[in-house]
């Protein structure tokens, strides 16, 4: 049995970011550092971060007055930002700079009285995030359908944004139902989703014509992750998400001779290690990476209070 790696995988730069912003934290104050959801959505990466005096709350105030308050990389609303303020809190922001262009994008849009558009999952807190920094009419979209029954001021007036961890084949019928009912449709100049997102789908899309078998690595309520498996299926692969090496069923493996593994952009390298270790060890006779692209970005860290 062989092992192919894709390329990309793994963590993405606002990932890097993220956490390198918690770390620096920690080491520019005492413990404990408060984090406003989790930092990003992979179960290792949170309990590391919460072994060195990380402490993840779901609402601010379970946070001390004065105390040190990260927002996660999914970002937040305009009212939890000032909620913090009214807290006494003492904030830094980790959001992801490609998010925070989608945010801007939003608030440019309701400016010039425009209702905008938001593809994307209802309850992910990316999206809940971006609806808060609206200044005027935002709808979430996450099905075509949603489109039709749409109520908008004027329809000649209507902007669109995208979470930015969906799949690309995902937007597809969505974006043709939108520029169907609104032909004057204000699109970004480039897609929102991001491009480690984009990177690391279409290496599974090439790596399912290799293999029999496809191990996409994160955590179950990570999309990005959720979405290098739906890829893989889509190209009738069979996938499995599993957040480490233990959740295999050696069942899976039966008759299988190429099995490909990668990570979603919220997954430490270290799992994928761990994973081809046990695959040496449960029959594989080689280990070897895909050619892919090379991710050269890097994200400047915000100022520290």
């Amino acid at each position: 049995m062989e092992v192919i790696l894709a390329r990309p995988r793994g963590f993405c730069a606002g990932v890097k970011r993220a956490i390198a912003i918690v770390n620096r934290a920690l080491e520019l104050y005492e413990p404990p550092v408060y984090v406003l959801h989790e930092i990003v959505h992979n179960a290792h990466v949170v309990s590391d971060l919460a072994g060195k005096g990380a402490v993840f709350v779901e609402q601010l105030e379970d946070i001390p007055t004065g105390s040190l308050t990260i927002f996660s990389a999914h970002g937040v609303s305009l009212a939890v930002i000032q909620h913090a303020e009214e807290l006494g809190l003492r904030t830094i922001d980790a959001t992801c700079p490609l998010v925070a262009r989608v945010h801007r994008r939003v608030t440019r849009l309701n400016k010039i009285n425009y209702d905008v558009l938001v593809i994307g999952h209802k309850e992910h807190p990316e999206v809940v995030g971006t609806c808060g920094h609206a200044a005027g009419a935002v709808h979430v979209v996450s099905e075509p359908e949603d489109v039709a029954t749409l109520e908008v001021q004027d329809p000649n007036r209507v902007g669109y944004v995208t979470q930015t961890t969906l799949s690309v084949d995902d937007t597809v019928e969505m974006l043709a139902a939108i520029r169907k009912r609104f032909p004057e449709i204000s699109e970004p100049k480039r897609t929102d989703i991001c491009f480690a997102t984009t990177n690391r789908q279409a290496a599974v899309r090439e790596l399912s014509d290799m293999v029999d078998l496809l191990l996409v690595v994160g955590s179950k309520n990570s999309s990005n992750s959720n979405r290098l498996r739906e890829v893989a299926r889509g190209k009738g692969i069979t996938a499995y998400l599993i957040d480490h090496a233990d959740e295999i069923d050696p069942n899976w493996l039966q008759g299988i001779e190429r099995v490909g593994v990668t990570a979603g952009a919220s997954a430490p390298e270290y799992l994928v290690e761990e994973l081809t270790r046990w695959l040496l060890e449960n029959g594989a006779s080689s280990v070897h990476e895909m050619e892919g692209k090379e991710e050269v970005v890097h994200f400047q860290m915000p100022e520290f209070p």
